[in-house]
């Protein structure tokens, strides 16, 4: 399945045009392609499923369902819209186990960037949000760096300096995560903001692409393709051509802010996702005719 498209999005702080393009592809082992994404401004994600072939697929597409009918399309969205989106996406995917014991239970990662105005003198942000180990890199035109953190064993290990970052690949629980869509009543949301300023670029990415290939190869990639449509079909190649073991998803997305300067020197502030009050957002939608505008043709 591949994604292309442009959009202009009116901010407080003035219009935000957006580029995206999107593959995701099954690989060159798996039978089922367990990964989905969504890719409609002002939210760009990916979710990697698992629990089997079934509940693996039924879990990320429920994530994309999720968002689709409680995010208006088109427009600025808000801190909290995002959250309350991802915490009812968690009960929809607890909702998809039955309660027989021995079943496998459905779970699904996410991970993506959103254009929200979390008001007052935040104004306008990339909001990017992560569970599980899908990811989010930013990328300047130079410099590719991993935003999100991982929710996985071997990043707890890597963390505590229990083990060297290069040899998590060949660690034997590289493939536990330790957060996951569903795995919880509740679920633990890491979430940043970043300022829009300028030209901005992000990748956002299955772990099919991340221990597949090495991020100086992405970066190579990020350098050279002519849009976002292209990078991501050459990311999806590259990690095809390294083995393709699992499912593979890119997204790409560039943002171009009119009357902002780049800021290379911006920071992304870590958000304190518990002290932000979702109550009045839960079991919402938004209005029916931005619904409607949300749906796919």
């Amino acid at each position: 399945m591949a994604v292309n498209g442009e959009r202009e999005l009116a901010t407080a702080h003035g219009p935000v045009r957006v580029r995206y393009g999107a593959m995701t592809h099954v690989g060159a082992v798996r039978r089922v392609n367990e990964d989905d994404l969504f890719a409609r401004p002002p939210v760009f994600l990916v979710a990697d499923g698992m629990g089997g072939h079934a509940r693996g697929d039924a879990a990320s597409r429920t994530v994309v369902e999720t968002f689709t009918a409680h995010i208006a399309s088109d427009e600025t969205s808000t801190p909290e819209r995002i959250l309350d989106a991802i915490a009812t996406a968690n009960r929809a995917v607890r909702a998809l186990t039955p309660g027989d014991e021995g079943v496998a239970m459905a779970g699904t990662t996410v991970s993506g960037v959103a254009l929200v105005d979390a008001g007052g003198a935040s104004g306008v942000n990339w909001m990017a949000f992560n569970v599980g180990d899908s990811r989010v890199y930013s990328w300047n035109g130079r410099t590719l760096e991993q935003v999100t953190v991982d929710h996985s064993a071997v990043q707890e290990l890597i963390d505590s300096g229990l083990l060297p970052a290069e040899e998590a690949e060949a660690h034997p629980d590289r493939n536990v995560i330790t957060r996951a869509i569903g795995a919880d009543e509740s679920v633990e949301i890491d979430a940043w903001l970043i300022p829009v300023a300028g030209r901005q670029s992000y990748l956002i990415c299955s772990d099919g692409l991340s221990k597949e290939v090495p991020d100086a190869e992405m970066a190579d990639v990020l350098a050279t393709a002519p849009g976002p449509h292209e990078v991501a079909q050459r990311l999806v190649d590259a990690a095809l051509a390294h083995g393709g073991s699992d499912n593979i998803t890119v997204l790409v997305v560039e943002s171009h802010a009119e009357g902002e300067e780049d800021d290379p020197e911006a920071t992304r502030d870590r958000v304190d996702t518990s002290a932000i009050d979702i109550s009045r957002f839960e079991d919402t939608r938004p209005r029916e005719e931005d619904r409607r505008a949300s749906l796919p043709a």
